[in-house]
C-alpha cells in the first residue's frame, strides 16, 4: 500500500471538501441563529397593540421554515452535491405525501382561511366543536385550546373552520341572563322590586343599558321572573355567581318562596 499516496488523498479532500464541509456547518449554525432571532422578533411585534398577534406569529413561524429551507438548499449547492435527482424524489414523495394525507391537507386550507377571515384571534375565548376554553395558539393545521379546567385540546383547522364557532370575546359588552322563580302565593312585584335594587347597586352591573327585570312565564308550580344584565366581557361569571347567591340570600329574608316542582294526587276511595 503506498502510505504516501493515500496520505496526499486524505489531505487533499481535508483541503477541500473537508473545509467546505466545516464552513457549511459553520455557515448553518449562524444562519439558523440569525433566522431564529429574525422570528422572534416578529414575533415580539405581536405583543405591541397595534399589531396583530395571530398574524405575527403565524408570519414568524412562516418566515423561519422559509428561510432555513433557503439556507439548507444553498448548502448542499456550496457543497456541489447535484441537487436534481433530489428535486426529483421531493416532487415524487410530494405527491406520495399528497396522497395519503388528504385529511391534512384541507386543515391547512382550513388554517389559512381561519388566518383570513378571523373569526377569532390568540387569548379569545371560544367554544366550537364541543370544547370550550382561550385559544392559545394557530398553527396552520390545528388550533390549540386550554379550557378552564387546564386542559389543552388541539382542533384541526378543517373541521373548525367549517363549523359553528362562538366568540365570547370579540365584543367588550355581555349580557347576563338569568331566571328566579317564585310560589305564586308570593308578592312578585316585591320579588322584581328586590331583584332590581341588587341590580342597581352592584357596581359590577352597568346602568346604561337598564337592568331588565320582568315577569316571564307562569308556570306549572311558580312564577318566573327573567332577569338581564349587561356587564364587561372579564366579569361575567362574577356577575352571574354574586346575583344567585344575593338573590337568594334576599328572598330568604323577605320570606319570599323559591318553589320546587309539585304534584298534587288525590286518592279517590271506592
Amino acid at each position: 500500500m503506498d502510505w504516501q499516496a493515500l496520505l496526499n488523498t486524505v489531505v487533499g479532500w481535508l483541503t477541500n471538501t473537508g473545509v467546505k464541509i466545516i464552513v457549511a456547518i459553520i455557515v448553518l449554525i449562524i444562519s439558523f441563529k440569525i433566522i431564529n432571532v429574525i422570528a422572534k422578533r416578529i414575533e415580539k411585534k405581536g405583543e405591541n397593540k397595534k399589531a396583530d398577534k395571530t398574524i405575527m406569529k403565524t408570519l414568524a413561524y412562516v418566515v423561519k421554515l422559509g428561510l432555513k429551507i433557503i439556507v439548507v438548499i444553498c448548502i448542499i449547492g456550496y457543497l456541489g452535491i447535484d441537487t436534481s435527482g433530489l428535486t426529483a424524489l421531493v416532487a415524487s414523495l410530494g405527491v406520495c405525501v399528497g396522497l395519503a394525507v388528504n385529511g391534512a391537507l384541507s386543515n391547512l386550507a382550513g388554517g389559512v382561511l381561519i388566518i383570513l377571515t378571523r373569526p377569532f384571534k390568540i387569548d379569545d375565548y371560544i367554544e366550537a366543536m364541543g370544547y370550550a376554553g382561550t385559544v392559545v395558539d394557530i398553527h396552520i393545521t390545528n388550533t390549540k385550546l386550554l379550557t378552564v379546567d387546564n386542559k389543552v385540546v388541539y382542533l384541526p383547522n378543517g373541521t373548525l373552520s367549517s363549523g359553528e364557532i362562538v366568540n365570547y370575546s370579540e365584543k367588550d359588552l355581555r349580557r347576563v341572563d338569568l331566571t328566579f322563580s317564585i310560589g305564586y302565593n308570593n308578592d312578585f312585584e316585591k320579588a322584581k322590586s328586590i331583584i332590581s335594587e341588587i341590580c342597581q347597586n352592584h357596581e359590577l352591573i352597568l346602568k346604561d343599558p337598564v337592568p331588565f327585570v320582568r315577569v316571564c312565564e307562569h308556570g306549572d308550580s311558580s312564577i318566573k321572573i327573567a332577569t338581564r344584565v349587561w356587564v364587561k366581557n372579564g366579569d361575567y361569571w362574577t356577575v352571574h355567581f354574586d346575583l344567585l347567591e344575593s338573590i337568594k340570600a334576599a328572598f330568604d329574608k323577605d320570606g319570599i318562596e323559591i318553589p320546587y316542582n309539585q304534584l298534587d294526587v288525590n286518592i279517590k276511595n271506592n
